[in-house]
């Protein structure tokens, strides 16, 4: 024999715009949260994955020469080399949009943690338009 169970959610539907739009029981419009690919941080960590691989392939000997090889400045480069110590899941959330808003470049810049678990904690409690969310 087989049951059917019934489950009641107090949403109300309205039309705006030629939108459907999904009202909680607040009266507060609810949305699902939209990615937010942020391409600068996308491409630092792109160029930190190459100059890594450039530097693991024996291409160059020390983040100096290639920081000459590049032209650019050693201390910015090895900056944004430490990305590559991202923890998999923040770098996934960050390619599919999904970091916390304040997390950008030039935060990362300042450093952060090494150890994985550290950067989970350090990066998963930001506030994103006043509520606390929790991104990892």
């Amino acid at each position: 024999m087989s049951a059917s169970i019934t489950v009641r959610v107090p949403v109300t539907i309205r039309q705006r715009g030629g939108r459907r739009l999904v009202v909680a029981p607040d009266g507060a419009p609810w949305s699902p949260p939209k990615a937010r690919i942020d391409n600068t941080l996308v491409k630092a960590l792109a160029r930190a994955h190459r100059w890594k691989k450039m530097l693991d392939d024996g291409r160059y000997g020390s983040v100096t020469e290639l920081a000459a090889g590049e032209k650019l400045d050693r201390g910015y480069l090895g900056k944004i080399l430490m990305l590559t110590l991202l923890a998999p899941d923040i770098v996934e959330a960050i390619m599919d949009g999904r970091q916390p808003a304040e997390l950008g470049v030039h935060v990362l810049r300042e450093g952060f943690p090494v150890e994985w678990g550290e950067q989970r904690t350090a990066f998963a409690h930001c506030h994103f338009h006043g509520r606390n969310v929790n991104y990892f």
